[in-house]
């Protein structure tokens, strides 16, 4: 037994060893220092160019930029794991198979005879070969096709089962065959062929009686054009043959022709094959290119930002010379931004030389010379004018024009809103209205602004008794009571009187009692009197209390203080100096706090403002021109960073 286990010990050995050459042999070998610094220098010489790719096993060139984790093969496709890219692409097995252009569904019924005989693997009850018994639609027979032989039902016509790609779905012209057509040609051919017998026997049965008639010959002529109309080129229609369109440039019979716009031989030149004229024809005439209503075709070329586009253009193909590699189309942003830097920098060296020049040479006072016109004080342009400031001879210089409207005035109106300000609002200066969209009055209403300014004012009392003696007349009016108007001082002077009436005491207004009755007026007044002093009596007690509360405040504070100074003298002068600095450090303090309270409730104030005047449409807004700007102090900053709201912080929505 021993035996036998050496003898099987030694064969699992080599079997061992064996295996173990054949994984060292499929396995990559370790790669030592040198042979790793050759390849990496063959992957920079193949990455510079100076060295050929790498080859894949099927011959395809190995892109020495692809990073070595997509090149590489997984150890789990190849053990060898050499650079290739064939795991990286779609595996064979994996690819769909979709069906040619050539394939679609049969059409018809198959012209095949019908069989004779039983085949094997057919029907055994009808005798077709594309299905089985199970399947078989026929009426099941007595005796089967398979025993009798006869009577075998002609094979199914089945569909292929087409797999379509997504154009292929949508192809309009898919299962189309072009033999259909060739029906129709022949179809049509028969139809001339015919045409021209009958118009040859026609021609024929006229030689033979000499009667030719011009009828038939306009009508063949009539339908020889209408045959070969569609071929012919309309005028004024070009055809491209690469988009397969065709580009109509009739020009708007209603409009002037370009050649007729200026007859002038030696004018703008006029191609009569494109139809273009580039240069101005009213270039000689004087008129501005905004009075005319056609300045030439390069007019239209360079209007808009067409210059700006072709600099920019220009800009891209000079900086691609010099080795900057920007594009119009494909990085814009880039380009505009390389190109306002250069700009500057340009400016920038033309100001330094300009600078450099002029400190080195002078005549800096040559440049900044004001303009001829107003060192000579004349020009060519005469104009005389009038004591009165008008124009007698000549023509005054015309106004810039705007691209806005201008003079264009409403409702009967001489001059714009804004023209006039009055007590904080504007208006209009031909009739001093301060409403927008009123309409105008003219100087009267300028008289009617001026005595609504001038009227007095009437004092509150004056008119509250004015009210009041208006009501009591109605009153007696409606009661039917005759009161006989006497006027006393008290009516006349209402004010001094309840001056006069307010020192006296109520006491000795209760007793004096007149015998006659008193009118609802002098009721109401006397009921205001003791309102009055009711109130004056109201305040000397919140004054008295408000006295006596501080006199006991200052009590307190004086005796804290006293007993504080007797026991401050114990303390040596550094400790009191430092109590009397924190006190005026406290005090300071409560100052400042105090001023920033009082600044927060005008921010407070002032974003309430702010707030309502944004929910009013902009258009009812106030001006605000006479607002005055100030430096914001301490206190109002310390405010506003008070009542700053921080949008990053949770909590913001619950303050």
């Amino acid at each position: 037994m021993s035996a036998e286990n050496k003898v099987l010990s030694r064969e699992v050995a080599r079997i061992a060893t064996n295996s173990n050459d054949g994984k060292d042999s499929e396995e990559p070998q370790k790669q030592s220092r040198e042979e790793w610094r050759k390849k990496r220098e063959l992957e920079e010489a193949r990455k510079l160019g100076t060295a050929p790719a790498e080859v894949d096993e099927e011959g395809k060139d190995i892109n020495p930029h692809i990073p070595q984790y997509i090149s590489t093969v997984p150890w789990y496709v190849d053990k060898t794991q050499r650079a290739s890219l064939k795991h990286q692409r779609v595996q064979p097995e994996k690819e769909k198979e979709f069906s040619s252009i050539d394939q679609w569904y049969k059409r018809g019924v198959s012209e095949k005879s019908i069989a004779t005989k039983f085949r094997k693997g057919a029907c055994t009850n009808c005798g077709a070969m594309t299905h089985k018994r199970k399947d078989c639609l026929e009426r099941p027979r007595k005796v089967g096709a398979k025993y009798t032989g006869t009577n075998i039902a002609p094979d199914e016509h089945l569909q292929p089962n087409l797999q379509l790609d997504f154009d292929g779905k949508r192809d309009r012209w898919n299962g189309y065959n072009p033999e259909q057509h060739r029906e129709v040609l022949e179809e049509y051919a028969k139809i001339q062929v015919a045409k021209q017998a009958v118009k040859a026997q026609k021609l024929q049965e006229e030689l033979l009686t000499g009667k030719m008639e011009d009828t038939n010959d306009k009508e063949g002529g009539s339908e020889d054009e209408d045959k070969y109309a569609d071929e012919a080129d309309m005028p004024g229609t070009n055809f491209d043959s690469k988009r397969r369109i065709t580009v109509r440039n009739l020009r708007i019979r209603e409009d002037t022709a370009k050649y007729l716009r200026n007859l002038n031989p030696n004018s703008a030149y006029y191609d009569p094959k494109t139809r273009s004229m580039r240069e101005n024809p009213y270039a000689d005439s004087g008129k501005s290119v905004s009075e005319l209503d056609y300045a030439g075709d390069n007019f239209v070329r360079y209007t808009g930002d067409t210059h700006s586009m072709a600099k920019t253009q220009m800009f891209a193909w000079d900086a691609e010379e010099r080795g900057v590699d920007v594009h119009l189309q494909a990085d814009p942003t880039r380009l505009e931004m390389l190109q306002k830097t250069f700009e500057v920098k340009k400016d920038d060296f033309k100001h330094t030389q300009r600078d450099s020049i002029l400190e080195k040479y002078g005549g800096i006072e040559h440049l900044n010379a004001p303009p001829k016109e107003l060192l000579l004080a004349q020009t060519e342009h005469y104009v005389e004018y009038n004591r009165h400031g008008t124009v007698v001879k000549g023509q005054e210089k015309a106004k810039a024009k705007s691209k806005y409207t201008e003079d264009n005035y409403i409702n009967n109106h001489t001059s714009v809103w804004g023209s006039f300000w009055k007590n904080g609002s504007w208006g209009y200066a031909c009739c001093h209205s301060v409403i927008k969209h009123s309409y105008c009055t003219g100087e009267a209403g300028k008289e009617i602004q001026s005595e609504k300014l001038t009227m007095p004012k009437l004092n509150k009392k004056e008119t509250k008794l004015q009210q009041l003696e208006e009501k009591h007349s109605a009153w007696t009016r409606a009661l039917g009571i005759n009161q006989e108007a006497k006027p006393t001082e008290d009516d006349d002077q209402p004010s001094t009187s309840i001056n006069k009436e307010d020192k006296e005491e109520s006491g000795e207004e209760s007793g004096e009692q007149s015998d006659e009755p008193k009118s609802l007026l002098q009721q109401h007044r006397d009921k205001l009197k003791e309102d009055r002093m009711e109130k004056k009596r109201q305040k000397k007690r919140d004054k008295k209390r408000k006295n006596k509360k501080r006199k006991k405040r200052q009590k307190q504070e004086s005796s804290s203080s006293s007993s504080s100074s007797d026991s401050d003298s114990d303390e040596p002068p550094e400790k009191r100096q430092m109590k009397k600095m924190v006190k005026e450090v406290e005090k300071e303090k409560m100052v400042t706090e105090r001023k920033v309270k009082e600044a927060i409730d005008k921010e407070k104030k002032r974003v309430r403002k702010v707030e309502a005047m944004l929910k009013v449409d902009e258009r009812k807004r106030p001006y605000n021109s006479m607002l005055d700007v100030k430096k914001p102090t301490d206190e109002e900053m310390e405010a506003y960073y008070r009542k700053k709201k921080n949008e990053d912080d949770p909590m913001a929505h619950l303050m």
